[in-house]
């Protein structure tokens, strides 16, 4: 099931794995994936893959995950048939190209699809400039933290 917009708060169990794409796993699903590893450990299986992935991994990604205390999935970008497991509870699209991959790739799953638009940070007026694009990709980070965090809480502690 298709969903649009960025809101992704939800109420129900969280997924017991997930799987974020884009266009190329460098940026936006790279960082997703990192970030929710990071927020939910080994309670939930994350993995990432692009529509058509590049040939490298993307060093300003690695550079404002390693900020966080994160690092990028080591195995570099892939795309969605160089995934080992095929299996997902839920897949959350980025981008509207990864939303139509991802729809045919669940065609004969019982697979949730996720659509939140998360703009590239190399589309906005970066320019040359290697600040600018840091901080592009800081925004970036920090947008897809946000949103995680709200579709996939952490289960606090009960005080007794």
């Amino acid at each position: 099931m298709a969903t649009g917009g960025a809101r992704p708060e939800r109420k129900e169990p969280l997924p017991a794995s997930v799987l974020f794409a884009c266009n190329l796993n460098t940026i936006r699903s790279t960082m997703a994936e990192a970030i929710l590893k990071k927020l939910q450990g080994s309670r939930i299986f994350v993995d990432s893959a692009g529509v058509a992935p590049a040939g490298e991994a993307d060093p300003f990604t690695a550079e404002v995950l390693r900020e966080e205390g994160m690092a990028p999935p080591a195995s570099g970008p892939k795309g969605f048939d160089d995934l080992e497991e095929t299996s997902f509870d839920l897949i959350v699209a980025l981008t509207p190209e990864a939303r139509d991959e991802a729809e045919k790739f669940t065609r004969s799953s019982a697979t949730d699809v996720e659509f939140w638009a998360i703009d590239d940070p190399l589309a906005s007026p970066t320019g040359g400039n290697r600040d600018r694009r840091l901080a592009a990709y800081r925004e970036l980070r920090n947008q897809l933290h946000r949103l995680i965090e709200s579709r996939f809480p952490r289960k606090e502690s009960a005080a007794g």
